[in-house]
C-alpha cells in the first residue's frame, strides 16, 4: 500500500507528506477504512523534498514494531535514498516502473537493491499498454486517460515507440506467443528479485498476461529482443515534466 499523495477537495495535486506524525494517520484511516488490523507492506508513494527519509522510513518502523505494519517499502527513489532508507529500517521491496522500454533502474538502482537483498516490485512492465501488441496510432483517448498527456504516446514518439513494438512482435510470432506475453517474460527473466505487476480491464487481457509465466526465453531469444529493443531506445520520457519532477529515480 502506498500512502502521502496529497488533493484538494476538486482533485487538484497538492504534493507529497511524508512527515512522521502524517505517517501515522495516513495508516490509521487506512487501517479503519479498510476494516484490518495491518497492513502488509507500506511505502510513501513519492519522496517528500522537505522530509528526510530516515524521518518517513523511522515512523513506518514503529508502526512494524506495533504489528499495525508487516513489510516497509519504498517507491520511486533512487540509490542513495534506498541505502539511506535501508541503514534507518530493515527495507522489503522497492516500487518502480521497470519494462523492456523503460530500464532506468538497471545503472545504479538494481545493484543497490540487490546489494541490499531488498525486491522489485515492477510496475508499468507493458508501459500501460504502449508494448501490449494492442495499442493503434488511430486510439483514441479520453481527457482522463494518463495516455492522453503521457509524452511516449504524442506524435512522432508514439510512432516510433509502435515501431519498436513491430520488430518485438516478429520475435513474439516467432515463438508462437503475444506481445504482451514476449514484454512480461523479458522482466521476468531479469532476477528472481522482481515481480512484474500485471493489470488487466478484461478478463482475456488476464488471462493473456498470466500465460508469459509459461514463456521460457533462451539467450537467443533474449539476444534478439534486445536487438529489437535496445536499452534506451524509447520515445519520450515516461511521465509529463510535472511528474518527473516528483521522481528521484
Amino acid at each position: 500500500m502506498k500512502f502521502g499523495a496529497l488533493r484538494g477537495p476538486d482533485g487538484s495535486w497538492l504534493g507529497y507528506d511524508g512527515r512522521p506524525a502524517a505517517v501515522k494517520t495516513f495508516a490509521a484511516y487506512s487501517l479503519q477504512r479498510l476494516g484490518v488490523d495491518h497492513i502488509d507492506v507500506y511505502r510513501i508513494a513519492r519522496l517528500d523534498p522537505d522530509v528526510p527519509i530516515e524521518e518517513t522510513v523511522g515512523a513506518i518502523a514503529e508502526l512494524v514494531e506495533k504489528g499495525y505494519v508487516r513489510h516497509i517499502g519504498l517507491s520511486e527513489v533512487g540509490a542513495e535514498t534506498i541505502r539511506r532508507a535501508a541503514a534507518t529500517a530493515p527495507i522489503s521491496d522497492l516500487q518502480i516502473e521497470y519494462s523492456l522500454i523503460s530500464r532506468g533502474i538497471e545503472d545504479e538502482i538494481l545493484p543497490a537493491t540487490r546489494q541490499l537483498g531488498i525486491g522489485i516490485t515492477a510496475y508499468g512492465v507493458l508501459s500501460r499498454g504502449l508494448i501490449s501488441g494492442h495499442f493503434t496510432a488511430d486510439r483514441q483517448l479520453g481527457a482522463g486517460d494518463f495516455r492522453a498527456m503521457s509524452p511516449r504516446f504524442q506524435g512522432e514518439n508514439l510512432q516510433h515507440n509502435l515501431n519498436l513494438v513491430e520488430a518485438l512482435r516478429k520475435i513474439a510470432e516467432q515463438k508462437g506467443v503475444s506481445v504482451a506475453q514476449i514484454a512480461i517474460a523479458w522482466v521476468l527473466s531479469r532476477g528472481e528479485d522482481i515481480v512484474p505487476l500485471v493489470g488487466a480491464r478484461r478478463r482475456d487481457r488476464l488471462t493473456e498476461a498470466l500465460g508469459a509465466l509459461d514463456v521460457t526465453l533462451d539467450a537467443a531469444d533474449l539476444t534478439a529482443i534486445e536487438e529489437a529493443v535496445p536499452a534506451g531506445a524509447a520515445a519520450g520520457d515516461r511521465y509529463p515534466a510535472a511528474q518527473m519532477a516528483h521522481l528521484e529515480a
